[in-house]
């Protein structure tokens, strides 16, 4: 699978563009403000229907106008098809796949596979339990577009629980009413549970190797999932059994709280190097190259699950390693597409070998690709 073309009208600082790129590497040059994380923005879009950088739809139309468009055309398996995206001031974004509009913004999901390393990405390790949380929704999505749904529902069950929650403590009668949302809740959550627990069953024989060949063997990674109660088989009526005395057992400290206080959205991941909380003790090298590990370890897993590699997108991250780091980037990429950006002197980048087109970004325009 490859891009074959972007268009964009209006999004972001593009007024109108439509670049065509290299089935292998495309490099996009230009100092930081011209518009080159847009570019890749507007790609992960066309991927998982939102943005990496903001919830607000608003934020990505041109600040003169009330329209943006963004087109992708890929190439899959000898076939091509071609997502659209309106976004509209006035009104919800809308998507079309081959011409055809789709009832739901998660339609689109599954159809352009993409993973993206950028210096945001450095707060899977450095910031709090919902990054990782975010980290883990973000890549099963990907390869089970069933899982957004599950997602969704549980969190609008929350709510609702939480919602009521709230009020038990000005209608006693009402706390009848916390079986009919616990039901819903730990359906919900113990699929969710699953997802994830074998998600991350699968992605750690991948990280290890990589971790371990990028730090010549010098460091261990080692990641744990840690739900917010014993998972010890993935037996979906254990876990659920588990949950609801669980639930049940903390149902008047809920109450007090005005919160549900275990499942899903209270999940975190554990990760160390050489048995040290890497988020506490680890270097910001450490912190970098964890992340790499993870990102790498994305693609290779999307690739066993879906029998395509995805697209990988670099978002000014070469400046963030050092030379080894890069050269070990550089042979892992070399086989897929891949979109850089970065503000380096491409002599700098170890991409000297490799079939490539570069591109020269200023003021939201294309000035010139080689």
């Amino acid at each position: 699978m490859h891009v074959k073309s972007i268009k964009l009208i209006n999004f972001r600082n593009y007024n109108g563009i439509k670049v065509f790129l290299n089935p292998n590497v495309n490099i996009f040059l230009g100092e930081n403000g011209e518009g080159k994380t847009n570019l890749l923005e507007s790609l992960f879009i066309a991927s998982s229907g939102k943005s990496f950088r903001t919830n607000r739809d608003k934020e990505l139309i041109n600040i003169d106008k009330n329209e943006a468009y963004i087109a992708v055309e890929l190439i899959r398996e000898d076939s091509e098809k071609k997502i659209e995206i309106k976004l509209d001031n006035n009104s919800p974004k809308r998507v079309k796949i081959n011409g055809v509009e789709q009832d739901k913004i998660s339609d689109i999901l599954g159809i352009l596979k993409a993973v993206i390393f950028s210096p945001e990405d450095l707060k899977i390790v450095k910031e709090g339990p919902s990054y990782r949380r975010n980290f883990l929704d973000q890549e099963i999505t990907q390869m089970k577009p069933l899982y957004k749904s599950i997602l969704n529902d549980y969190n609008r069950v929350l709510t609702q629980r939480n919602n009521l929650l709230k009020v038990i403590p000005y209608d006693k009668k009402k706390r009848k009413m916390l079986f009919v949302w616990n039901k819903q809740l730990i359906e919900l959550g113990s699929r969710i549970i699953i997802f994830r627990k074998s998600f991350i069953d699968r992605l750690i024989p991948i990280a290890q190797e990589i971790h371990k060949s990028v730090t010549n063997g010098v460091e261990k990674l080692d990641l744990s999932y840690q739900p917010t109660f014993d998972i010890n088989e993935l037996d979906k009526k254990i876990i659920m059994k588990n949950f609801e005395e669980l639930l049940i057992k903390n149902e008047d400290s809920d109450i007090e709280k005005g919160s549900t206080s275990l499942g899903p959205h209270k999940d975190d991941i554990e990760i160390k190097i050489n048995d040290k909380d890497v988020r506490i003790f680890g270097s910001q090298g450490q912190k970098r190259t964890t992340v790499l590990s993870l990102k790498l370890a994305e693609v290779e897993l999307i690739k066993d699950e879906t029998d395509e590699n995805p697209i990988l997108l670099l978002d000014d991250v070469f400046s963030e390693l050092d030379k080894n780091r890069r050269k070990y980037l550089v042979s892992r990429f070399s086989k897929l597409q891949t979109i850089i950006t970065t503000n380096d002197d491409i002599n700098d980048l170890e991409v000297d070998k490799i079939n490539k087109k570069t591109y020269y970004i200023k003021d939201g325009d294309i000035l010139y690709s080689k």
